[in-house]
């Protein structure tokens, strides 16, 4: 299970505002997790959705992010290269730092590994590095518009064709990414390396992944992908890539924390790691969330602490009638309350005892359907002040807190 993905964004390496998404398990987060997507392409490819999906799964959130001209983020595609899209990730990686928590695991498609490899060294707190179908030079990039490198140099840009759509690339990304290795970066990587690499892959040959895996000081490992394409286009392809990824990060960036349990006659309830208030809520066998609205600087992932309040008031009205209903048999067919809560001056609430000062006020909203008499909707309306959570919050509690071990 997945919990409701984030959309955000952050700015980009020339100043753009670039469009990313959070995708996070509804339970603990193991670790955060960049992913890279490939030349061209976008946060929102087949390949990067669904590894993104499958690691979820694993208790991995993971951050994917359109780079600078692609996608939805903002920006001219044609004034970037290879070195704005490695201070593309190094952007969003102190996006995650600074609002959630920095990535522990590195993941490139294609380009975007060669990315990932150039950027690792740039975010200190990463401890594995996962490639898919990575070039070992950026330089491999030019293969993609070979036939129009002529018109490039003589003129200093030329509208090229790629997977269907036309960009304009620049001569500006050949200075760029000519002659540039990344055998010393691979060499110094001091990280775990994941090197993902499909035997036929035809557009990013196989001996690029030999030249990345023997450039690479242990921890490293290689893992076929057998019969896969480049884009990894089959879901089945890109789920067991996912599955790899995180049952291999596993042992570099930590173990998933233990399922959180409440102790009997408790409610448990635990930051998440995901976003400023996160919450988890147990509560027996339930697992819930709470947060804040995004005005408050929360994910509104949840309801707030004050929506819970009001449905808990809310749900024993509705349970309250419905017992009373059931004992006296009254026909009542269904039961709907609607509550809300504010803070209001004590001299313009009519219905409260407090007279100075800002109070709690709770508006409470009943629906009964059924064939009842007027009689005994009065008498439903007058066993609504019953119900104990109303009880509860119209009369004084005591709260003792203690420091738990």
């Amino acid at each position: 299970m997945a919990h409701p993905p984030r959309r955000i964004t952050f700015t980009g390496s020339q100043g753009d505002t670039l469009a990313a998404r959070l995708d996070a398990p509804a339970g603990p987060i193991r670790a955060h997790a960049l992913f890279a997507h490939c030349f061209t392409c976008s946060k929102d490819i087949f390949a990067a959705s669904r590894i993104a999906a499958g690691l979820t799964q694993h208790g991995y959130a993971v951050l994917r992010f359109d780079f600078t001209g692609l996608g939805a983020s903002e920006g001219e595609f044609a004034n970037t290269n290879f070195s704005s899209n490695v201070e593309d990730l190094v952007r969003a990686a102190g996006h995650l730092r600074e609002h959630f928590q920095a990535p522990t695991l590195l993941i490139g498609h294609s380009l975007g590994g060669a990315a990932v490899l150039a950027a690792a060294g740039d975010i200190p707190e990463a401890k594995a590095v996962a490639t898919i179908a990575a070039p070992a030079d950026a330089e491999h990039v030019i293969d993609n518009f070979k036939a129009d490198i002529d018109e490039i140099e003589r003129s200093g840009e030329a509208e090229v064709e790629l997977a269907g759509r036309k960009f304009t690339i620049r001569k500006q990304l050949l200075d760029d990414v000519r002659g540039r290795t990344l055998t010393d970066r691979i060499a110094g990587l001091k990280r775990a390396l994941l090197v993902m690499h499909a035997p036929l892959d035809e557009t990013v040959g196989i001996d690029n992944a030999t030249r990345i895996f023997t450039a690479a000081k242990h921890p490293k490992s290689f893992v076929s992908l057998d019969t896969a394409d480049h884009l990894l286009t089959r879901r089945a392809d890109a789920e067991y890539a996912a599955d790899i990824i995180a049952a291999w990060a596993s042992r570099f960036v930590g173990e998933p924390a233990e399922e959180a349990v409440a102790a009997e006659g408790f409610v448990r309830v635990g930051e998440t790691g995901l976003g400023k208030f996160q919450q988890q809520v147990v509560s027996g066998a339930h697992t819930l969330f709470a947060d804040e609205p995004e005005e408050m600087g929360g994910l509104d992932s949840g309801p707030s602490p004050y929506d819970y309040l009001a449905i808990a008031l809310g749900a024993c009205t509705a349970m309250t009638l419905r017992l009373y209903a059931e004992r006296k048999g009254l026909p009542l067919d269904h039961v709907e309350v609607e509550v809300s809560h504010g803070r209001v001056h004590a001299k313009d609430c009519a219905e409260c005892d407090q007279r100075e000062g800002l109070v709690d006020r709770f508006e409470r909203r009943i629906a009964l359907s059924g064939e009842l008499s007027e009689e005994q909707r009065a008498r439903l309306m007058e066993i609504a002040d019953k119900c104990p959570v109303h009880r509860t919050l119209e009369r004084s509690s005591a709260i003792v807190t203690r420091m738990k071990d």
